[in-house]
């Protein structure tokens, strides 16, 4: 889909801070706020804009840590629609909070949490090995987030832990 210009600094706009009230989008895009309204809903409405997430560091609330696997998988593409059917399959587990289609050695990226390292392993043996198609995994255990999204998690003090732009 083509965008205009106003668009596009729009979603440059709320992608790097999604809570700037409709006001101050207007300012800087110069404008109406009901303009700026319209083509954010407009936006949503065609799923260019997904979600408005906060990220949340969750190892610092006491009971909420979670353990993160970032699991490649091989699989088989089946004739005619390709990964697609599988990667739905996979997608589905409540487990999996992310899947791309890469390139390189493996051909899925699976992010999963859970409770404890062994609950993830029950995971990959019981239900996500067992998928049609599902060739290999190689499971790999996040153990420290300094960077999400743009956004430094933790730095050498609370000056680092700035909204960071990526490039």
């Amino acid at each position: 889909m083509k965008l205009t210009n106003e668009e596009l600094e729009i979603l440059a706009i709320l992608e790097e801070n999604h809570r700037q009230s409709v006001k101050s989008i207007a300012m800087q895009v110069q404008l109406s706020e009901d303009k700026v309204t319209e083509l954010i809903k407009k936006l949503e409405d065609e799923n260019i804009i997904v979600s408005y997430p906060a990220l949340i560091d969750w190892s610092k609330v006491d009971g909420k840590e979670n353990v993160v696997a970032m699991i490649d998988v091989k699989v088989t593409p089946k004739r005619g629609v390709g990964f697609d059917e599988v990667a739905e399959k996979i997608y589905r587990f409540p487990e999996v909070t992310s899947l791309y289609l890469m390139s390189g050695a493996y051909d899925l990226s699976v992010t999963v949490e859970g409770k404890t390292m062994k609950e993830i392993a029950m995971f990959v043996s019981d239900k996500l090995s067992t998928v049609e198609n599902v060739i290999s995994t190689t499971t790999h255990f996040m153990l420290k987030k300094y960077k999400h999204d743009g956004v430094i998690i933790e730095g050498k003090d609370d000056q680092d832990r700035r909204m960071v732009v990526a490039p």
